[in-house]
């Protein structure tokens, strides 16, 4: 096992997030001026987007790595059936889901009842399609919706929290179905669907525009709330969430979609097109 697998394994993951969620909130101005110089040098951060282009004026590291865009820096598939990439990022992998198996990786895969925590959720997606896309630091971290959807629930699962970068992605088997993450179940036009918003090491905080923060705190035991009688719908393209730090989303579809060939590793940005609806199956 190489050292920086091995790391990933006996590295006190919570601890190490509690004091970078904290680190990354000072606003004492040399501290976060030089964690947002770090890393607009080291991945060349693009702040010609931003609504707010000057990097040094934010409050603190997490409200810089958390910016919004300008309104015009992102635009939407105009196909009304379209999926829409839901963040910026790299394909990690895409395809079917086979007989209720993903793909994570070469020789690695999982089941959509283990990442979603739920057998009985899982079946509307035994044959049906999954994009998982990984966010590095250099990216929008805001998560939008790929289609129109009505909030059912979450369902937040606990776990470790592995690094997400494609060296972890390729050694650690059942990655993504054993990190913490939020589940995030929707009703479409043609069916249901989730957005899984997976934490990482060192950047495991979720937020959501309907709850605010929901991760941390951590959680010992699956925690589900079903969220139907808030009648919280969400239009495609719309903002859903966002990582305070950066992580992966993994989108499950059911049968009727078809995704566009997507090669791991492409570029991808939020509101692009990755497949559409293409009727029911036989």
């Amino acid at each position: 096992m190489k050292p920086n697998v091995l790391l990933q394994y006996i590295l006190p993951h919570r601890f190490l997030s509690r004091i970078v969620y904290h680190a990354t909130r000072w606003e004492w101005a040399p501290w976060k001026n030089f964690l947002i110089g770090q890393i607009v040098r080291r991945y060349d951060v693009d702040m010609s987007q931003a609504a707010q282009p000057d990097p040094l004026a934010y409050q603190h590291f997490n409200a810089f790595f958390t910016r919004k865009l300008k309104p015009d820096a992102r635009r939407a598939d105009p196909d009304p059936q379209a999926i829409l990439c839901p963040a910026d990022g790299r394909i990690s992998q895409s395809g079917r889901i086979r007989d209720g198996r993903i793909f994570q990786a070469k020789g690695q895969e999982y089941t959509a009842a283990e990442l979603l925590g739920d057998e009985a959720t899982a079946a509307a997606y035994r044959n049906g399609s999954f994009v998982t896309i990984y966010l590095s630091p250099r990216d929008y971290h805001r998560v939008h919706m790929p289609l129109d959807g009505k909030l059912l629930g979450t369902t937040h699962v606990p776990g470790r929290i592995f690094s997400v970068a494609p060296f972890a992605v390729e050694a650690i088997p059942r990655l993504f179905a054993r990190n913490e993450r939020l589940v995030c179940h929707f009703d479409g036009e043609h069916g249901p669907f989730v957005s899984v918003m997976v934490g990482a090491i060192l950047v495991s905080s979720v937020a959501t525009v309907w709850d605010g923060l929901t991760i941390p705190p951590y959680a010992s035991d699956i925690r589900k709330v079903d969220c139907r009688a808030r009648g919280v719908t969400l239009e495609r393209f719309a903002e859903m969430a966002r990582f305070n730090m950066g992580s992966t989303v993994i989108l499950l579809l059911p049968e009727g979609y078809e995704l566009d060939s997507l090669a791991p590793q492409q570029v991808v940005q939020m509101g692009q097109r990755l497949g559409r609806w293409a009727g029911t199956t036989a």
